[in-house]
């Protein structure tokens, strides 16, 4: 039992499930973390994940429901038990009369059987790769400059598997590379903030010269520079990529298509109907989502584990495709399953598990970008963001670890963190300048959704409310 495979875990859990209808999700992962405070390394350490998810649908004269049951581990799950657990689950769950049937071979991913077959990819030998000599390096560069760094390095690489009782044979593997590092001077209270990831070959370590490179662009950034006040008001400020990120996440969980339609969320009109075909900002503006997206590949078919509520459990295994948001600034798809979809009449466009938002071809760097700026506040990491109005996705959050003022082009000074108080969608109106989109680390996000590719944004009459002393 101890050596049964990922791809035999699900091929059995198929042949004892006695459901109208199963699918059967395997995911099977590992990863490393290192983690070091004031320059000295504080925990490291490395974790084997597994799960198999099994979807038992069940049809009646009425329309099919759905159980689902989720185990911890992979080798040694008694597929049974599991199976039986999911179809009897079926009974205590509502019946969706227009459920449509799970997708077949024809519907998913070309080439995903041969996928199936193939072992799971093996691990580097050493997943951190250079991250402690290069680490060493930093810290004693550190010290001898008066700077304390803070942070962690993960690597790890998850598997999923997908099966159906319809012949659907599919597998992913998704390996991310993630830094996060902080520096304060010992004796100066500024702060700042750097985090990136990368998404690597499954078999190869940690990318090299990369803890080494993000210091130099803390070490880069000013230091010891006169403390400025900030009272609360409105203010023109550039958010870097990763502000970007954070606020676009918060935009691309309200686009589901029933709650916009029963005016659950900002995107939903009064009286009725959606926003779609609106214009939301002036820039030409694109928000995407692209599994097959160079260097932010994602899963490309919907893993729906019912729970999450983010896909239904009926298009698992389901092919996705290149999708446009938002479009020249308008509103152009929201999200939708099968069975919305064709009650809207419009193409299937599930959610994908990574997001990029673009501006024109010829937009400038951050660094342009402060160059040109006469006086506002650059912002560069937010925190604790938290919804506080659905109905305009009005959020409440920290700017944290590095806002600066610029005069004249000029950094010329650190400011405090504070609170702020803004809606994504909103703040997409007063957008005046759109750098150069990069990939970059929602802070907010990051254990979660890391493939993210963002332009800064300058935006007229940001509104940062009390200060605040949190970090």
């Amino acid at each position: 039992m101890a050596d049964r495979t990922p791809q035999e875990t699900a091929e059995r859990v198929l042949a004892d499930c006695r459901a109208d209808a199963c699918v059967v999700i395997v995911e099977q992962g590992g990863g490393t973390h290192l983690r070091w405070a004031a320059n000295t390394v504080t925990a490291s350490g490395s974790a084997d994940v597994g799960r198999t998810t099994v979807i038992a649908l069940r049809n009646t004269r009425e329309g099919t429901s759905a159980g689902v049951v989720s185990h911890s581990g992979v080798h040694g799950v008694d597929t049974s038990r599991i199976a039986e657990e999911a179809w009897r689950s079926c009974s205590g769950n509502p019946v969706v009369a227009d459920a449509p049937a799970l997708p077949g071979p024809g519907e998913v991913p070309v080439g995903s059987a041969a996928e199936w077959r193939s072992p799971a990819p093996a691990p580097p030998e050493d997943p951190l790769g250079n991250v402690p000599e290069e680490l060493r390096s930093a810290f004693a560069r550190a010290r001898a400059e008066g700077r304390l760094l803070h942070g962690y390095a993960e690597r790890h690489v998850r598997t999923t598997y997908l099966a159906s009782s319809t012949g659907v044979r599919l597998r992913h593997t998704r390996p991310t590379a993630l830094l996060d590092l902080t520096m304060r001077g010992v004796e100066d209270p500024a702060t700042s903030w750097a985090g990136d990831s990368a998404t690597t070959a499954p078999d190869t370590p940690f990318p090299e010269g990369w803890v080494t490179a993000m210091d130099d662009r803390l070490r880069a950034r000013p230091r010891r520079t006169r403390r400025s006040a900030c009272p609360p008001g409105r203010y023109e400020v550039i958010l870097s990529p990763s502000c970007v990120a954070d606020l676009m996440l918060h935009l691309y969980r309200e686009l589901d298509a029933d709650d916009a339609l029963h005016g659950r969320t900002v995107f939903g009109r009064p009286g009725g109907g959606t926003r779609l075909g609106e214009r939301l900002t002036s820039q030409p503006l694109a928000l995407s989502s692209d599994p097959a997206l160079p260097g932010m590949g994602a899963v490309p078919f919907v893993v729906a584990r019912g729970a999450d509520g983010a896909a239904s459990v009926f298009d698992s295994g389901l092919s996705l495709g290149a999708t446009d948001w938002i479009a020249d600034g308008v509103l152009n798809t929201l999200v939708h399953d099968r069975r919305s979809a064709l009650r809207a009449g419009v193409p299937v466009s599930p959610r994908i598990d990574n997001l990029r938002l673009e501006g024109p071809a010829d937009a400038p760097s951050l660094a342009d970008m402060v160059a040109s700026t006469r006086r506002g506040l650059l912002v560069t990491s937010l925190w604790y963001l938290r919804q506080v109005d659905a109905a305009s996705l009005r959020l409440t959050g920290l700017t944290r670890d590095g806002v600066y003022l610029v005069e004249d082009g000029e950094v010329t000074g650190t400011v405090g963190n504070s609170r702020f108080d803004e809606s994504p969608v909103g703040l997409l109106e007063r957008v005046t300048e759109v750098g150069r989109s990069t990939r970059t680390l929602p802070r907010e996000w990051g254990d979660c959704t890391v493939r993210t590719a963002m332009p800064p944004l300058r935006v007229a009459d940001f509104a940062l409310s009390a200060a605040t002393t949190s970090v």
